[in-house]
């Protein structure tokens, strides 16, 4: 890009040309992209240290063992798990331009979060049936704080996962849609690490209280 300025000796104006190197299209966007998730990182840190110290908390109300159910978090877990392995599956493809497989993958990782998310739910519902609802306790809201801020994460990637495959499915795996995919790679393979934190740190900790 060239750019003139302007100075003024005396009474003459004198314009000075800069030269700039051409800019790729997209060049930042990694680089803003890991930006953002540190910044998610930061909200999950303060989650975490707030949960440790609320955890304990249960105003005579019900502890996590008896509200949680390890074979379920196990299973929702698998589920998270295979769709981390599954969305690997459509960069793969991707690497390859086959935009028919990639869209297939990219499906089977949509329903695997749909799965986590409705087990999730689920848990949630038995909870309040039970009594167990946010304000009930300290701990309560802190679960309910951290764990429903995971499920918003991956509830706002499943929009996006499909907004990616009907742009895919218009324009193909164009250099841009690369590059979109491999941010939402980056951030589904950040929501499954936040995971192993909660099912480790809440699950199967507050198992052992």
């Amino acid at each position: 890009m060239t750019v003139a300025t302007v100075s003024t000796q005396g009474s003459e104006p004198v314009f000075h040309v800069i030269d700039e190197h051409a800019h790729p299209e997209g060049a930042s966007t990694m680089l803003g992209f890991w930006i953002y998730l540190m910044s998610d990182c930061l909200i999950f840190a303060m989650l975490f240290a707030t949960y440790g110290v609320l955890g304990g908390n249960y105003a005579a109300g019900p502890a996590p063992k008896d509200l949680f159910d390890l074979k379920l978090v196990a299973l929702n877990t698998t589920m998270l798990l295979l769709s981390s392995i599954t969305y690997g599956f459509a960069m793969l493809t991707m690497e390859k331009s086959r935009i028919g497989a990639t869209q297939i993958w990219l499906a089977i990782t949509g329903l695997f979060g749909l799965a986590f998310l409705g087990i999730e739910l689920t848990e949630f519902a038995h909870m309040i049936h039970e009594g167990a609802t946010p304000q009930r306790s300290a701990f309560l809201s802190s679960f309910f704080t951290l764990v429903g801020t995971h499920g918003l994460h991956v509830t706002f990637g499943l929009v996006w996962l499909v907004t990616l495959m009907v742009q895919t499915a218009r324009f193909g795996l164009t250099e841009a849609n690369r590059r979109r995919l491999m941010c939402l790679s980056m951030f589904w393979h950040f929501l499954d690490v936040v995971w192993i934190g909660v099912f480790t740190f809440v699950y199967l900790l507050g198992m052992l209280r």
